[in-house]
């Protein structure tokens, strides 16, 4: 009996492997990305690189443990969920009040330390957020929402 669960058990976790997400990886840029509208300063893009992209916006970086299911799949939802809440590829084309909103949200969040995810951090060590990184964001974000007129 129990030979028989483990052949069920190692037959089902070889069968899942052939079922892959969607990849979060765009062949172009982005006519609605940030920097189209407003100025992302290349220190600002740097921290949004290593800490924000891969869950907001069209391109993430796989790391080698993606391709082992289910991992690829709980993944892939965080990154489908994190571009859904905000998209750095697709920020010019939301609408004015949704881009103060997501800001004011991005405020929130870094300040409050919920971004990035402490999961995501336990595994990309330089994706944690320094203080400098913390007030860099913050006044690059406040500066934004400061142009955008309602």
């Amino acid at each position: 009996m129990k030979r028989r669960i483990l052949i069920i058990t190692i037959g089902f976790l070889i069968i899942i492997q052939l079922i892959r997400p969607e990849r979060n990886i765009s062949p172009a840029a982005s006519p609605n990305d940030i920097s189209t509208k407003y100025v992302v300063p290349a220190n600002v893009k740097q921290v949004l690189d290593r800490a924000c992209d891969d869950c907001h916006s069209n391109n993430t970086n796989y790391p080698w443990y993606s391709n082992i299911q289910p991992v690829g799949w709980w993944l892939q939802h965080h990154v489908n969920e994190g571009k859904r809440e905000l998209n750095f590829n697709e920020f010019a084309g939301y609408p004015l009040k949704k881009q103060d909103h997501k800001l004011e949200e991005l405020i929130k969040t870094v300040k409050e330390g919920e971004m990035p995810l402490t999961s995501y951090t336990w595994i990309h060590d330089n994706a944690k957020l320094s203080e400098q990184d913390k007030q860099l964001l913050l006044s690059w974000a406040q500066e934004i929402r400061k142009k955008i007129i309602l």
